[in-house]
């Protein structure tokens, strides 16, 4: 789809703040399932991570004072602060969950959190693909489409590992820890389907 064309220039600066975002995004996904790759896990990732997303806090501070302050922009107000802060409720995800790692001092991953850290770690890669494509004005539903089927991905073996957590673990301490990792990691997949409803929605509103 083809946006409306504008007379009056706009600050497509925020598309450079985007891509910013994603990129941090995408880099700290995979720094999360290199954490999560070995037992006992990296927890030098945690570190990592951390100043990624105080980048990330840094890039949507940056985006919300241009709204304030622009003119004309490439979309409605509402549309690149849902986009911005949406974007940032990914990287949160992403560094909640290797926090949570050291935080319990996890040594051993559960069932399903590899697999769940991988899907994550292509979610964000189609994220920034799709705002590579919403930058360029290329189409967004394919990468929008693939966010999806990895969330639902992600819903299955979400499922999947905790009915073998409740069937095979004992210790409900190590219980309680594995079961709120597995539930933020697939929470990010959530976050990311976020984005590609934002992005989708600015598409329909402006084709």
């Amino acid at each position: 789809m083809a946006f409306k064309f504008r007379l009056i220039p706009r600050d497509e600066q925020f598309f450079d703040l985007f891509k910013a975002m994603a990129e941090e995004i995408r880099l700290a996904a995979l720094d999360l399932e290199a954490m999560l790759a070995t037992d006992p896990p990296d927890s030098a990732k945690v570190d990592a991570i951390r100043d990624a997303e105080h980048r990330c806090d840094t890039i949507t501070h940056d985006t919300i004072q241009r709204l304030h302050r622009t003119f004309v922009t490439p979309f409605d107000r509402e549309d690149l602060y849902s986009l911005a802060t949406s974007m940032d409720n990914v990287m949160d995800a992403i560094d909640h969950s290797a926090s949570l790692v050291r935080l319990y001092k996890i040594r051993e991953m559960p069932r399903g959190a590899r697999e769940l850290s991988h899907t994550v770690s292509a979610s964000a890669k189609s994220m920034a693909s799709a705002i590579e494509a919403l930058a360029a004005q290329r189409p967004v539903t394919p990468h929008a489409v693939e966010i999806n089927r990895l969330e639902n991905e992600a819903d299955r073996t979400y499922a999947e590992s905790i009915e073998a957590l409740f069937d095979t673990v004992t210790d409900p301490i190590l219980l309680m820890k594995w079961k709120e990792l597995l539930d933020q990691l697939e929470l990010i997949t959530d976050a990311t389907e976020d984005v590609a409803n934002v992005i989708e929605s600015v598409v329909v509103k402006y084709s």
